[in-house]
């Protein structure tokens, strides 16, 4: 395990459990939400985050915390291992409401509240994004682990 994609729905807990990965492998971590956003709460072009990201994709060694499907396809063509955090939907509310008014190693300003459209985006995850997702996995050469509880997660990096 040298290539590492830690995805899923907003709020389930993808940047814990990549942090925690990253301790017990000493794999070199890097969140996708610090390579698309700015302080200033704007973010940066397609084509900046592209290139941002194939430098991460050349090295020998990572994690990439995040879920961005636009490039999941790209990322799984390079990754030797996956882990799909998929919880359910008042789960991954509860962990975003959670975080409001915390620092984050993953974001570089720190939410205020759990405004209307990311909280939809969370709604919305199941339908809009996570079939495509499984189809995408179905055609990835790499090790997939699928997590249904934060449990389950919890138990595997026990016992790895």
């Amino acid at each position: 395990m040298e290539r590492v994609l830690v995805i899923g729905c907003p709020g389930a807990g993808k940047t814990h459990f990549a942090r925690a990965l990253a301790a017990k492998t000493g794999l070199p971590l890097f969140h996708l939400d610090l390579l698309w956003h700015l302080p200033d709460k704007t973010t940066v072009s397609r084509p900046v985050f592209d290139a941002r990201l194939a430098e991460i994709l050349c090295q020998t060694r990572w994690i990439l915390d995040g879920n961005y499907l636009r490039t999941l396809g790209r990322r799984l063509t390079c990754c030797d291992s996956v882990f799909l955090l998929d919880y359910p939907t008042s789960l991954c509310l509860a962990g975003a409401a959670g975080r409001v008014g915390q620092k984050r190693p993953d974001l570089p300003w720190v939410e205020e509240e759990l405004d209307e459209e990311f909280k939809n985006w969370i709604l919305d995850f199941p339908r809009d994004q996570l079939p495509e997702i499984y189809r995408l996995l179905a055609g990835c050469r790499g090790r997939v682990t699928v997590f249904h509880t934060r449990e389950e997660a919890d138990r595997w990096l026990a016992e790895h």
